[in-house]
């Protein structure tokens, strides 16, 4: 991303789509069919040792839809073929380790899509905005991710990386919105507001993102994420794009089909 500047790039716009809302609910419900049908060839292919898989990072602020990512566009596809990972605060167990240890034990396997709901890179954007490890060692992690996803990517692994671009003003409306709805505030964590408040040190630790670890074979994708039904759209065909370059087929049998089809008659 030569030039690329996170402050420069607006939050409420919807590249490459020229409807509105409606437009979207209906393009989303087309390309889920089209999602599910690729997914499923991918899975399908594992099985005769197809070794290809895609990862799907997703990077953003709180309240910019990750979750909705996962319930409105993967889960149109066969749950058997999905890996999902939603990464907390380290635990005692995972501090003990070197910070992508715990990573890798929820890396995808053959045919399946791997969903990391955060990553990796928490531990460049809050280690960095609230101190967490000391400046060398967290310079030395960009290098680290680096490597780490180029090994994915030498496993077969197709890594997308989205960051939901939200803007400052529509997280206090969504927030608001969780504290004005009881069936929301499950939602609601006070520690959202601890994290707003240092909006801009994360807007920099991302930009540091972009900079130290956007790679040809594993570029990022900054989704603008103001309109939520623009970034399902939006990484949906992401997906899409991916599984349909992977040029996929269904599997060829491994059996003699005529002999299976005279062996069923006769029972």
């Amino acid at each position: 991303m030569p030039g690329f500047q996170l402050s420069d790039r607006a939050t409420d716009a919807t590249p490459g789509f020229q409807g509105r809302k409606a437009e979207a609910t209906a393009a989303l419900a087309e390309g889920a069919t089209i999602l599910s049908g690729l997914q499923e060839k991918l899975f399908a292919n594992s099985r005769s040792g197809d070794n290809r898989k895609i990862l799907l990072v997703l990077q953003a602020m709180d309240t910019a839809g990750k979750g909705g990512i996962v319930r409105h566009v993967v889960s149109a596809v066969d749950p058997q073929g999905v890996d999902h990972y939603a990464f907390k605060a380290p635990t005692d167990e995972e501090r003990a380790h070197d910070f992508l240890w715990r990573v890798r034990r929820h890396v995808p396997g053959a045919g399946m899509i791997g969903v990391f709901d955060r990553s990796h890179y928490e531990d460049v954007l809050i280690a960095r905005v609230r101190h967490l490890a000391p400046p060398d060692e967290i310079e030395a992690r960009y290098g680290a991710i680096n490597a780490f996803e180029q090994e994915l990517i030498d496993d077969d692994t197709t890594v997308i990386k989205v960051m939901l671009h939200l803007s400052f003003d529509v997280q206090k409306d969504r927030l608001a919105e969780r504290l004005d709805r009881p069936e929301k505030y499950w939602k609601y964590n006070p520690g959202d507001v601890d994290e707003r408040m240092l909006w801009p040190a994360y807007q920099d630790a991302y930009q540091v993102v972009f900079d130290r670890t956007q790679t040809e074979a594993a570029p990022w994708y900054v989704v603008p994420a103001d309109k939520k039904w623009y970034a399902r759209i939006a990484v949906q065909h992401l997906l899409i794009d991916a599984l349909s370059r992977m040029n996929l087929d269904w599997p060829a049998a491994t059996f003699d089909v005529a002999v299976e089809k005279a062996r069923l008659a006769a029972t």
